[in-house]
């Protein structure tokens, strides 16, 4: 009996997976291929399949499933689809069963109305025009914690959407610390000063062929992935074999080719997840802290690396004749490693990355808590620049308006990034220990060996394990650790810049 209810709860939650999917390809299609025009329906077609996942994943029969499960489950072994799927979906249920179903449509609807808003108002630098919609999603967003006991922060419900279990005073514990030492760093850094002056311009078509290159060297494929220009870039997909990476190109540098890498890693991750787990609530990364553990490792520690501009570096070069031609592997090399604080958090290097997020992490509370007027928002944010990066910002397009997330309310989800530079170090600390020849593989343009050790560690659990758990079978510890981030940084900039090493 207790099989049948088993497949009955399967069946059900299939069904709801299939409705999210549809929901992100929908969301994909708006990002990259809709026309302008089609917000004001996409909208409405988002909300009614939010609202319908929300109804059936909440209804009383799910619930009930579950709860008869139970102890059926705990029964299985702890690793067992059955046990790990009735242990997450109970979760999710009981956090989703408090958000009425309507609210959960309006939230839908307002991100999708938001966004074309948005994309306007970055490209005219207009903030005023942006206003409204960031009020209406920030007002959604308390409508959504008020639907929860607080026991310590608000801000706790909106991060464990992203990254379950995390409380915002570790996150603020985490950030203390490395304002405390990573801080100091740049500012060492800043004062050796020497940088040499940049390649002038890298035209986009060469930019394009090199990128599908390096991609599919990484693993991928034109039968599972797609790779398409957009605003913002983003990973995303139907399923473990229909993979949507999105990028944009540059001419005065090639941020889209570090951006492309980045979301690779994310693609990846779900592209290796266990084809058993498809169409449950198990087929997707465990958190997002580790999701970006997996995109800025491809992005940084595999695409920032000596051993792979040593392979790439001649293609580069013969590419971009004109822009690369007086160059070595090892001045490029430094110059994709180049610290210096910038304006935009997606090409900020790996030294001054955490401060943009921790930036963020500050306003987002102060913004839920209404520490000041959200016309202020603006002066907040460039304040802020000068004080963590001491950056004047020049307009709102390169300031408060360059990300996309606020424009569809995914307060909460910032964290997740900075999280997700520190999970990538520890990681990156066992895989070099167990994979000591990995270094020789990106030299020759082989990546498959890390390729396979993270679908054998990580990627293939999916979502069966808590973010906790998680990092404790790979790493051997549930505690994010920055230590390891910021000795990581120390002994790389200490080869370039002559800084003294960690002791």
């Amino acid at each position: 009996m207790s099989q049948a209810k088993f497949d009955e709860l399967r069946t059900r939650l299939a069904e709801i997976a299939d409705l999210v999917k549809t929901a992100s390809i929908l969301g994909w299609d708006q990002h990259v291929m809709m026309p302008p025009r089609g917000a004001a329906i996409r909208a409405e077609q988002m909300a009614t399949v939010g609202r319908i996942a929300h109804q059936k994943f909440t209804s009383a029969e799910v619930g009930k499933l579950i709860d008869e499960l139970r102890g059926w489950g705990e029964q299985q072994e702890y690793d067992s689809l059955e046990a790990s799927l009735i242990r997450v979906a109970a979760k999710d249920w009981e956090k989703a069963s408090k958000v009425p179903a309507d609210l959960r449509a309006e939230m839908s609807r307002s991100a999708a109305l938001a966004n074309p808003v948005w994309v306007e108002a970055r490209k005219n630098n207009d903030f005023k025009t942006f206003l409204p919609v960031l009020r209406k999603n920030l007002d959604l967003r308390k409508r959504y914690i008020e639907c929860f006991e607080i026991d310590d922060e608000p801000y706790d419900v909106v991060l464990d959407d992203y990254e379950r279990g995390m409380k915002t005073k570790e996150v603020r514990r985490i950030f203390d610390y490395l304002k405390e030492h990573q801080a100091p760093l740049v500012k060492e850094v800043a004062a050796r000063g020497g940088n040499q002056p940049r390649a002038p311009r890298f035209e986009i078509a060469p930019q394009k062929v090199f990128e599908l290159e390096v991609a599919h060297a990484f693993g991928f494929t034109d039968d599972a992935w797609r790779l398409d220009p957009t605003v913002h870039p983003f990973a995303s997909g139907a399923g473990i074999e229909d993979i949507r990476i999105t990028t944009r190109y540059f001419t005065e540098h090639l941020g889209g080719l570090f951006g492309t890498m980045h979301e690779f890693g994310h693609g990846l991750y779900e592209h290796q997840i266990d084809k058993a787990l498809e169409r449950t609530p198990l087929a997707r990364g465990v958190s997002l802290g580790m999701h970006e553990s997996q995109s800025r490792m491809w992005e940084n520690l595999v695409g920032r690396s000596m051993p792979f501009w040593r392979h790439f570096f001649p293609r580069l070069q013969e590419l971009h004749p004109d822009a690369l031609g007086d160059y070595d592997v090892e001045r490029w090399y430094r110059e994709v490693n180049l610290v210096e604080p910038s304006l935009i958090r997606v090409e900020a290097d790996e030294a001054t990355y955490n401060l943009h997020i921790i930036l963020r992490f500050e306003l987002e509370q102060a913004m839920l808590a209404d520490e000041f007027p959200l016309e202020q928002l603006p002066d907040e944010w460039n304040s802020r620049m000068w004080d963590y990066l001491g950056i004047t910002v020049p307009n709102d397009t390169e300031g408060v308006l360059q990300d996309v997330h606020w424009s569809g309310g995914s307060i909460g989800y910032f964290p997740t990034y900075a999280l997700g530079n520190l999970i990538s170090a520890q990681i990156w600390e066992r895989i070099t220990a167990e994979l000591p020849d990995m270094y020789d593989g990106f030299e020759h343009g082989e990546f498959g060996q890390l390729r396979d050790w993270l679908r054998e560690n990580l990627h293939r659990h999916g979502r069966k394990f808590t973010p906790g758990e998680m990092l404790e079978r790979v790493c051997g510890t549930s505690e994010i650790d920055p230590a390891p981030y910021v000795r990581y940084l120390r002994e790389k900039l200490a080869a370039i810049y002559g800084i003294a090493e960690p002791a």
